[in-house]
Formats: structure tokens, sequence, C-alpha cells
């Protein structure tokens, strides 16, 4: 299951950048450039909580199979079009929008489901190294990507896209654990009030929501904004971002190794506070620094720290609800988790040209390490897990 999600995952990386490079050719409009990536969110905002009720009602494999499936065709579709030479920018988008709408239901399904895999003192472990394959993927699809766009042509990042989706389709076929839900009468928006109850009535849960959110609303421009430290801090070329983003993957897939020798370690919630103040300390240090060798150096720290907040966070999470709740409670984690990082990067933007890019990436930092003290020394519920 592991190995077809990183196939996929690459894939994916391997076609948005195919994606991204013909967007810009046949408009050379940063507006339709940026507009992609946002239709491709909006479906998650639509439809991740339905996905979050259907995924407590029906069988997650199945759920997930559809998603990938769909996922599928528009990647195939997109390789006739690149390769017949018929494609236009509003192919691109409308696409982006149908994968979207594919993930938000096999999002919650996904995320459902891996708790049935293993057993619950393995769960640390798991969501660790399922974290290495969208670092790995990260790191190596858009090489790969590059690689196959510069070689073979821009139909063939399309092409392998659509191949590696048959990695996933084939482990889940082969998976025999089955999910039967309760039969029940009740209607979505019902259920999706008693996901919601549910977390209210959980204290800890809100909090572990609010720092998924925080985490990435914080934490994740920093990656973002990565070529505008490399130019105008810099004052280097393409090979410097190249670099930072290389270190920033590397630290997360060692922070992900490292979760996942860990095992299931006490303390959980003081682990993720400690690693949240780290990651706050790192992404400061790296928006003070004046070194390339020190910036790399944080980046590689924050990535680290980033990626044990976020294995231990969802550890918790998965911990702490019941498995007939699963899929709802899931998806409005993954719905704030997610939801963060396009907040956070307007905001950012909005701010940079008024104030620098390492002055806004320094206050970010210090609220994440002062949200972190403050967990630990008022709100103890997430310390106490």
């Amino acid at each position: 299951m592991w190995i077809g999600a990183c196939a996929s995952a690459i894939g994916t990386w391997m076609q948005l950048l195919a994606q991204g490079w013909l967007i810009w050719q046949l408009s050379h409009s940063t507006q339709l450039l940026a507009l992609d990536p946002i239709l491709q969110t909006i479906p998650f905002f639509l439809f991740s909580l339905v996905g979050g009720v259907l995924a407590d009602r029906f069988e997650r494999r199945h759920m997930l199979m559809c998603s990938q499936f769909l996922q599928m065709s528009v990647a195939l579709l997109l390789t006739i079009l690149v390769g017949l030479h018929v494609v236009k920018v509003w192919h691109f988008l409308c696409c982006s929008f149908v994968a979207g709408i594919a993930q938000s239901f096999g999002g919650p399904a996904y995320s459902a489901l891996i708790p049935t895999l293993v057993p619950k003192e393995d769960m640390p472990n798991a969501i660790a190294l399922n974290s290495i394959q969208f670092n790995a993927a990260v790191m190596i699809g858009p090489m790969i990507g590059g690689w196959a766009l510069h070689n073979l042509g821009d139909t063939w990042c399309f092409g392998l896209n659509t191949l590696s989706f048959l990695f996933p389709i084939v482990s889940l076929l082969m998976l025999k654990i089955r999910y039967l839900p309760a039969k029940t009468g009740e209607s979505i928006l019902t259920s999706m009030k008693q996901g919601i109850h549910f977390i209210r009535q959980q204290g800890a849960m809100q909090g572990l929501i609010i720092l998924g959110f925080c985490m990435t609303a914080l934490g994740i421009p920093m990656r973002t904004f990565l070529p505008v430290f490399a130019d105008t801090v810099f004052h280097r070329g393409s090979d410097t971002f190249a670099m930072f983003l290389s270190f920033s993957g590397l630290g997360s897939v060692v922070g992900a190794l490292a979760v996942a020798g860990l095992g299931n370690v006490n303390q959980k919630g003081r682990i993720a506070l400690a690693m949240l103040m780290c990651l706050g300390a790192g992404i400061a240090g790296f928006a003070f620094s004046h070194s390339v060798a020190i910036s790399c150096a944080m980046l590689f720290f924050t990535g680290a720290s980033m990626m044990v907040v976020f294995s231990m966070v969802v550890s918790l999470v998965q911990l702490v609800v019941t498995d007939h709740m699963r899929g709802r409670v899931m998806s409005v984690y993954n719905l704030t988790f997610r939801g963060g990082m396009p907040v956070g990067n307007e905001v950012a933007g909005w701010l940079v040209p008024m104030f620098t890019a390492p002055t806004v990436f320094a206050v970010n930092g210090m609220l994440l390490m002062a949200l972190g003290l403050y967990f630990f020394l008022f709100q103890r519920r997430v310390a106490n897990l």
C-alpha cells in the first residue's frame, strides 16, 4: 500500500511540473498559473466533510479505489490531449477541479483506512512512514519530471502519471481487510453535525486541530517563499532555491524516519509541542540567517521538526477518535490542516511586500514558539496526551 501511494505521489508531482510549464507556455499568465492549484484545492473545502461522512458509511477501500480511478482517467485524458497537441488551458483547469473532487472523497477514506491496516501500538510508525512518501515525492517527483520533460517530452510526464495510479489500485485490490459500517438512516448533514459535536466534546481534539491549522498556516509558507529568499536575500539563482528545497525535503524524510524508529512512545503531546517550538525557532533562525550554509541547516532542522509534529499530532487524532467517527473527524482535521496552507500563503503574500520576507517569517516562527508555550503552560489537554 505504501509503495503504491509513493509511486502515485511521484507521478502526481511529475504531472504538476509539466502542467505548470504548459500553462505558462500557452498563456504567459501568472493569474492562470496560480488559478490551477486553487481549482484543485476548492473541491476539498466543498466536499471533504461529505467525504468524511461517506467514509463512515461505505467500504473505505472501494471509495479510495474510485478516487484513484477518477484521477487516473483525468491523467489519461490530459495525456491524449497533450499528445495530440490540442490541449488548451481550460482543459488543465477543468481537470484540476475534477481531480480535486476525487481527492476530497479519497482523502478521508485513506486517512480512515490506515488504522485498519496496523495495530494501534504501531500507529505512529505507520503515519511516519506514510509521511515519508509525500516528502520523497516532493524531492524525487520534480527531479524525474524535469528529466522526463527535457528528454522525453511533456506527453510522457502525463502518461507516466497515468500509469502510476495502477500501483495503488493493485495494492487496494490485494487488501483483505474490510470495513463494515453500521447501517444508518440519518441524513448526511446530521452525520456531519455528529462528527463536529464529537470534536467539541473532546477538548484535546480541538487543540490538535488548532495545532494542525497553525502549523501549516505559519510553517508551510516558508517553503513556498524559498525562491524569494534565494533571490532577494542571497541574490542567488535557481540552483540555490533547489538546494534549499532539497535540504527541507531531506529534513522531513529524516524526521519521519526518526518517528518511525521511536515507535509508540509515551507523552506524544509533549513531544509534539516541544517540536512545534523547535519548528518556530528554526523558521526564525532561517529568517535571520545571512549565510547559505546556516540557512540550509535551518531548513533541514525545520523540515525534521515539522514532520515530527505532523506525525505526532495525526497519531494522537487517530488514537483519540473512535472508529465509527474516524472518517468524519479525519475529514475535519484534514480540512483545517490543508486549509492552513492557502490561508498562510495568502497572508504571507500580502505581508511580504510590506515588511520583507525575513521579517514576516521571523514573526511566524515566534508565533509558533508562543503557541507551543501556551499549550504547555495553560492549555494542558494536549500536553497530557
